[in-house]
């Protein structure tokens, strides 16, 4: 099965455990993808398996530097080991509204990976905390092409991926689960 043929994810992580455990679901409820974070990394290395036995890796996500702060992520497909691009946080501009640029493997800006507003994100920030969840953008030029909705659960985090909007595929689904993942990981790390 190819993981990444879907409009629909949902992605769930673990919030009470040693090391965050992640599973993304097709629209049917089916496990697609699992990640488990190793414990003390200086830099994150992130990968994920078709399920829990971890033998068959289909997405590497490598951090550039140790320091989270402005960090850009590469992309690989494990599969093939091609680079399919990076993911970079946008340091400064992230502590008020979260911001991702999303390149190609030649490191073109192809796309942006917004919050919502910049209210509602002040709003998370200094007054509701994760009453208030998430919700990210995906725009590729004037084209929204993906929806990053994260849903209210105080037990676990969970955000659902949605795709369907971008009926020319033109973004990669796999550069589209790596920001999912990098969502349940580095943001979430912030808000606990």
């Amino acid at each position: 099965m190819y993981p990444f043929q879907f409009e629909h994810y949902l992605l769930k992580r673990q919030v009470i455990a040693l090391t965050g455990t992640i599973r993304l679901y097709d629209p049917s409820g089916a496990l697609v993808l699992f990640c488990r974070q190793k414990m003390f990394r200086l830099r994150e290395d992130i990968r994920a398996y078709t399920d829990e036995s971890c033998t068959q890796e289909r997405l590497h996500i490598q951090a550039r530097q140790m320091i989270d702060f402005s960090a850009a992520y590469d992309v690989y497909d494990s599969t093939t080991n091609l680079h399919v691009g990076v993911l970079r946080r946008k340091g400064f501009r992230s502590m008020l509204q979260d911001e991702w640029q999303v390149l190609d493997a030649g490191e073109n800006l192809i796309g942006v990976l917004r919050e919502d507003s910049l209210q509602r994100a002040l709003l998370r920030r200094f007054l509701l905390g994760s009453w208030l969840p998430q919700d990210y953008d995906l725009w590729m030029g004037e084209t929204r092409v993906a929806d990053l909705r994260q849903r209210l659960n105080l037990f676990r985090y969970e955000l659902d991926l949605d795709f369907s909007m971008d009926a020319a595929r033109r973004l990669d689904h796999r550069l589209g689960i790596a920001a999912g993942l990098l969502l349940a990981i580095v943001e979430g790390r912030q808000s606990s």
